[in-house]
């Protein structure tokens, strides 16, 4: 492991200046759901139940709402998106706080889906800023920005209101996205690279083409890991009520979140990531025996560090997977269904936590979330390593064509100082082993095993997923 990575990563042109504005926009949206269920519970004095309905009306909308957003982005650019979005957000959350329950309801679903989709557009333009050797550590460095996002925002909108009142901080939050998406205006981050075509373009591909059952996988991994993150959240809190040491929640909270933000700066260093199915499958194991340790808060802590040292990479490899299957023209989409599958995760995991917790008993809510994280890898294991034992079996036969053809249309062989020469030429500029086949023994081009292949080839992606 080095640091390295990370390193070069922030030297990039215009990529620290995304991760702070990014992180700063993304405060009073992770402040918005306490907040209103605060203010429902409180202002309009109903229970937990008529809350829960809010927020899930706010988490359709947002579902529905991001893949839209970011296909209008791959039509139209970034700041029109923005200005329509950051209108719809101070509208909601400036009005949303003086209406009655029913109408607050319907507007929930509208806010949702014209929510400032901050998440998607830092990951789509850390795709455009960075090449993909770099794309790991840009992705991991967000995710660690994201932790810390989710560590602030929640416990301000608390803050503010029960020291305010939930309406002041309904106000805040619009006042907060505002300025969030003034600065996302202004900052312009861009959406694609400069090699890839711009938005004036008009350049349009299918979504057959790129929607393929490996993204679908890819999503469906994201989904599964923040279903055991929110189940997760859930009973940590349920746990501790149960045993009496409520007033520890915080600590074990914070400390889960640390292991997170360590997890991913160890995984942004390294050379070459992992499939997120290969990430989820030990953070779903992990993260069933947990309950055991409820006895005692220092036990339960000490239990969540495996699992929670893989959440910030799994979410990483799921980003850099979708980055890596979608063509520049369709990335916004792409990754606003990854959004859709982060935040519908969330969604389900609370209540199915909930649901078995009532059940049986809380450390039960460990091993729900984590069992359905392992049948989410059971399922998209298989194809995952058939993929792979294709794409090593495919390697020698794309190759050896292509050496003998070389050698056939090249007529005599020339000298072997010159074709090492032009070895050399080839592999300063960049070129991969494909193009330029290493030197034999007899001065000819020499046809490569898929070993050697990748042996002496550049890097490929960091992530593959099945097919």
């Amino acid at each position: 492991m080095t640091l390295n990575p990370s390193r070069q990563t922030l030297v990039l042109p215009g990529l620290k200046s995304l991760l702070i504005v990014a992180t700063l926009a993304r405060i009073p949206i992770t402040a918005g759901a306490v907040t209103l269920t605060l203010h429902v519970v409180g202002d309009l004095g109903l229970g937990y139940g008529a809350a829960g309905l809010i927020g899930a009306a706010f988490t359709v909308g947002a579902s529905l709402g991001a893949p839209v957003m970011g296909r209008f982005v791959d039509l139209r650019g970034l700041r029109p998106m923005l200005v329509l979005t950051t209108i719809g957000e101070v509208l909601f959350w400036t009005t949303a706080q003086a209406v009655p329950y029913w109408l607050l309801l319907l507007m929930a679903a509208v806010g949702g889906f014209l929510s400032l989709p901050a998440f998607s557009v830092a990951r789509q333009s850390i795709a455009a800023l960075t090449p993909e050797a770099q794309r790991l550590p840009a992705f991991a460095l967000d995710s660690m920005t994201t932790e810390v996002s989710f560590m602030a925002g929640p416990a301000l909108g608390v803050l503010i209101a029960t020291s305010a009142g939930p309406r002041v901080g309904m106000l805040a939050i619009g006042a907060g996205l505002l300025l969030a998406g003034i600065g996302l205006y202004l900052l312009n981050p861009p959406i694609r690279s400069e090699s890839e075509p711009p938005v004036a373009a008009g350049e349009h591909v299918p979504r057959r083409s790129w929607l393929t059952p490996r993204l679908i996988a890819v999503l469906a991994v994201s989904m599964a890991a923040t279903v055991v993150l929110a189940g997760t959240d859930v009973a940590v809190v349920a746990v501790m009520r149960d045993t009496g040491q409520l007033s520890w929640t915080g600590a074990v909270l914070a400390l889960w979140a640390v292991y997170s933000l360590l997890g991913g700066f160890a995984y942004g260093t390294v050379k070459r990531g992992l499939p997120p199915v290969m990430l989820l499958a030990p953070m779903a194991a992990l993260t069933i025996p947990v309950g055991l340790g409820g006895d005692h808060w220092w036990l339960l802590a000490l239990l969540l560090i495996p699992a929670g040292a893989l959440c910030a990479p799994t979410i990483t490899a799921s980003a850099d997977a979708v980055s890596r299957l979608t063509p520049a023209s369709a990335r916004g989409e792409a990754m606003g269904l990854h959004n859709s599958a982060l935040t519908v995760g969330v969604a389900l995991g609370a209540p199915l936590a909930g649901l078995v917790m009532d059940t049986w008993s809380p450390p039960w809510g460990f091993a729900a979330v984590g069992g359905l994280g392992l049948l989410v890898t059971l399922a998209v294991l298989p194809a995952e390593l058939r993929h792979r034992r294709e794409a090593s079996g495919a390697q020698p036969s794309i190759e050896e064509p292509s050496a003998r053809r070389s050698a056939s249309h090249a007529g005599p062989s020339p000298a072997p100082a010159a074709l090492a020469s032009a070895t050399r030429s080839a592999s300063d500029a960049g070129e991969s082993s494909a193009s330029v086949a290493p030197i034999g023994s007899d001065g000819h081009p020499a046809v490569l095993g898929s070993a050697d292949t990748l042996e002496a080839g550049a890097a490929g992606p960091a992530v593959e997923l099945p097919r």
